[in-house]
């Protein structure tokens, strides 16, 4: 008998221990509503897709990515190792008693089917689908291909502007779906526009985290010629920023295009200021989950489907290198404004894209 309460003061006095050695969780607002964000194996610091929701939630709740101050009490994220904890994370977080929970990417589509299905009165927002037709499931999708042609733009006068002679161009994917396909096909179209004959190669990763893999096909392409690489492949893409800043180190006139985030700074060369990321397609993530987050606090959310397009301020580009003289950036604007006024139309699939004339018919993208 002895023993078992000795054994029972010590976990006693273990417990408050822990208790008090502990950094004391901040409390949320009062009335404030609570949000757990899931993510894929990359997490919020794949300084692109993830990385730009986060961001979104941080500024509802008047935070920055140096002072998450409600981080643990208002909001948090978990991030799943494999894709097999998708449903056991979704459940956990519904459990919880979160306000709203957000998934990013399709990959979470059929997971968040089954517990929203089987849990109609919570709230959930996922990013990049517009399937998952639920009442509690607010749907946020993004016309990828507007910004995406704007960025091909660009690379095609840069390469103009450069004096490349039959310029070459690349894209890397992640993994192959209609919604990768978007950047793709906006990309080609973009380039066409300016240089009708260019040469364009592609490639998908079949992993989000995988840069390695990414850079060796950057080395590749780049040693075999290709003018610029634009990537939409999460923290894959990080690895072709890794190779084009090797080789603008030595000399070499290549560049990355970065997507989602503005990847400029992921680009910069050391002692020297400059950035080898050209432009970055900012897919503006953070736009959706402020409107979501906006819905549940002000009683207004529905299952529904939300675009975000050039015209909402949804995608666009970035013009932080000065790399992108004035000039190109005045064509470049004139075009979106031919986009958004509809005078200019883009494809969003390969099957429309492949109709139209010199487009490449052996891309491995997929509707």
């Amino acid at each position: 008998m002895k023993r078992i309460v000795l054994i029972a003061v010590l976990l006693m006095a273990a417990t408050v221990f822990m208790g008090c050695s502990g950094k004391e969780t901040p409390k949320p607002a009062s009335g404030a509503l609570t949000v757990r964000l899931l993510t894929d194996a990359t997490g919020v610091d794949d300084k692109s897709f993830n990385a730009a929701a986060w961001r979104g939630i941080l500024s509802f709740y008047g935070d920055t990515w140096e002072k998450q101050s409600q981080r643990g009490a208002a909001y948090d994220v978990v991030t799943a190792v494999t894709q097999d904890m998708y449903i056991p994370n979704l459940r956990q977080a519904t459990d919880e008693g979160y306000d709203f929970i957000v998934t990013t990417g399709f990959t979470f589509a059929d997971a968040l089917t089954t517990v929203a299905g089987d849990n109609p009165n919570q709230k959930y927002l996922i990013v990049d689908v517009d399937w998952v037709n639920l009442p509690n499931v607010m749907n946020a999708i993004y016309a990828e291909h507007e910004g995406s042609y704007l960025v091909g733009v660009l690379a095609a006068l840069k390469a103009q502007a450069d004096g490349i002679q039959n310029p070459r161009f690349g894209f890397i994917g992640g993994i192959a779906s209609p919604t990768i396909t978007k950047f793709e096909v906006g990309y080609i179209q973009g380039i066409l526009s300016v240089i009708p004959n260019a040469q364009i190669v592609d490639y998908y990763v079949n992993d989000w985290g995988n840069p390695d893999l990414a850079k060796t096909q950057a080395k590749n392409w780049y040693d075999s010629g290709v003018y610029a690489i634009y990537s939409a492949a999460g923290g894959s893409g990080l690895g072709v920023i890794a190779q084009a800043k090797e080789y603008r180190v030595q000399g070499k006139n290549v560049w990355a295009i970065g997507v989602d985030s503005d990847q400029y700074e992921d680009g910069l060369l050391p002692d020297s200021g400059e950035s080898a990321v050209l432009t970055s397609m900012l897919k503006k993530v953070e736009t959706s989950l402020i409107y979501a987050l906006n819905a549940v606090k002000n009683g207004t959310f529905k299952g529904e489907v939300i675009s975000f397009d050039l015209k909402s301020d949804g995608v666009g580009y970035s013009t932080a290198n000065s790399a992108v003289t004035p000039d190109i950036i005045a064509r470049v604007e004139q075009i979106r404004q031919q986009i958004i006024s509809g005078q200019i139309g883009i494809a969003s699939t390969y099957a429309e894209a492949r109709k139209l004339p010199g487009f490449p018919q052996n891309l491995a993208a997929v509707d």
